[in-house]
């Protein structure tokens, strides 16, 4: 499997970090022109021929001479019997045998002379009598160079001698027929080195055109031969980068086709294996990452929660010591007392049971529910529903008289957030005391928004707005019991559905506001 190096980038993701540089590749590639099969195949198969026709030419040289020497040897012995054959038949001079030595002679140039040993005269004889003749009484009455003797036997003797005259060497045998006959059959040997020289000479020209040829078809042939050979080499190249697109596309049925459709499926496997490398990295990052925000949110959340219950359970704890001390014996300080214990342990409940439900959003534990609802219904029940309240602090809500609008979205987390907007515009509504409700459609969407007069909020505070425990006005969010939650739980909700929200600023107050899908 090859290793996979990993860098971060930008803290976002990572990415592959490159192995090698140009200077290695430009190396490697000079290594294989050097060392490349297409080379050596060419210099194997020229060698090989040029070899071959080299060893040809110096075995024509020395062995030639005496193969043809062998076979002269033979043409003589056959010569002879057939010779033997016919005088002792009688059929020497008759015209049948006459033609068939002629070829037999004329075959292997050879001189023949039979004559009577008696009275030397000629019974047969090709070429020049004279002369053969002569050459046969010198044999016999003057010996020969046993040095130069070829064969010996009781009919006849084959020996090489040389002409004194044309200083050129023949093989001769001679001997006694059958018959009594004397014989001598001759053929100069000076045609064996023509032929051994005409048969290197045309060797050597035929030897340069083959190995011409061989040139050009070991370059082709070794062209052919490696040419899938370096796309398959290429291939690897690319796959080595982890660039898997390439494929070998021979279609051709020899082992480099096999090699390279094993190179195909080892490189979708590659992939394959990295990408499942990848998305398990991915998410082991992933899970490091939630594990160190989980880690930061309890943090935080034990540092938020041990501030945030600090103050009540002081006035709790005072207040007890109080009542239990008896400092204010009347009834209406008793009572007193125990409203305000009675109050802090509310406010204790309602930010504890906030910060459960933040915390089971942040983490996604909780299920949304996408339904079609109308959420006109949905914020004019609530207004309805908190009609008490809004007298108490004599607040004026505005609101057009809309048609039912259907949306998209968990109907119990949506009026959380509209509570939790329409409770701080309560709030924070100043002097005016006015409140504007909006729905309003555009581009498949729905917007709500609520307006209240008052103070705009600081341009440095809307940043943190939606950061858990935030308070921009500390003494007032005390005043009415705020615990800085409630907008850490908007975001959590319209992030849970991914939706937007947000806030506006403007002279005389602020709006909120979220949107929905439009069913």
């Amino acid at each position: 499997m090859l290793p996979i190096s990993l860098v971060r980038v930008d803290g976002a993701g990572y990415a592959r970090c490159p192995r090698g540089g140009k200077t290695d590749r430009q190396g490697a590639k000079r290594a294989i022109m050097k060392y490349s099969m297409k080379r050596q195949f060419a210099f194997i198969f020229i060698t090989l021929i040029t070899g071959t026709i080299l060893l040809c030419l110096i075995l024509n040289t020395t062995l030639l001479g005496t193969y043809y020497l062998n076979k002269k040897q033979n043409a003589l012995v056959s010569a002879y019997y057939s010779i033997n054959e016919a005088s002792s038949a009688g059929d020497i001079t008759s015209e049948e045998y006459d033609i068939e030595l002629k070829k037999i002679c004329e075959k292997y140039n050879i001189q023949v002379l039979v004559a009577d040993g008696e009275s030397e005269a000629v019974k047969y004889s090709m070429n020049d009598p004279r002369a053969v003749l002569k050459q046969l009484l010198d044999n016999i009455f003057l010996g020969v160079d046993e040095e130069r003797l070829l064969l010996n036997t009781n009919n006849y003797k084959m020996q090489v001698v040389e002409d004194y005259k044309t200083q050129t060497e023949y093989i001769e045998m001679w001997g006694m027929l059958d018959n009594g006959y004397l014989f001598m059959l001759r053929s100069a040997l000076e045609g064996i080195r023509e032929s051994v020289s005409i048969s290197n000479h045309f060797l050597g020209y035929v030897g340069s055109a083959a190995i011409f040829v061989s040139v050009l078809l070991v370059i082709w042939l070794s062209n052919r031969v490696t040419k899938p050979i370096m796309e398959l080499a290429k291939i690897s190249e690319r796959m080595k980068e982890l660039d898997f697109e390439a494929k070998y596309t021979g279609d051709d049925k020899t082992e480099i086709a096999i090699l390279g459709n094993n190179i195909n499926e080892l490189s979708e496997a590659l992939e394959k294996t990295i990408s499942e490398l990848r998305t398990a990295n991915n998410e082991l990052l992933k899970d490091i990452e939630r594990k160190d925000r989980v880690d930061e949110r309890r943090r935080e959340f034990l540092s938020n929660v041990s501030h945030e219950l600090k103050t009540p359970l002081a006035l709790i704890q005072g207040y007890a010591e109080g009542l239990k001390e008896g400092i204010n014996d009347d009834a209406e300080s008793r009572e007193f007392y125990c409203d305000v214990i009675m109050d802090e342990a509310a406010k204790m409940n309602a930010m504890v049971k906030n910060l459960l439900t933040l915390n089971q959003l942040e983490a996604g534990n909780e299920i949304v529910n996408m339904e079609r609802f109308d959420v006109t219904a949905l914020i004019k029940n609530y207004i309805a529903s908190a009609d008490i309240l809004i007298r108490q602090k004599e607040i004026s809500v505005r609101m057009d008289d809309y048609d039912s609008v259907y949306v998209w979205g968990d109907e119990f987390r949506v009026e959380e957030v509209f509570m939790n907007y329409f409770t701080n515009a309560i709030n924070y509504a100043g002097d005016e005391k006015i409140i504007d409700v909006k729905i309003c459609r555009a581009d498949g969407k729905v917007r709500v928004s609520v307006f209240n007069t008052g103070s705009p909020i600081p341009e440095e505070s809307v940043a943190h707005l939606w950061e858990k425990f935030y308070k921009v006005d500390k003494a007032r969010t005390r005043e009415y019991g705020g615990s800085g939650i409630g907008l850490s739980i908007v975001k959590a909700i319209m992030e849970s559905m991914n939706q937007e929200y947000g806030v506006i600023n403007y002279d005389n107050g602020v709006e909120f506001w979220f949107q929905l899908d439009m069913a």
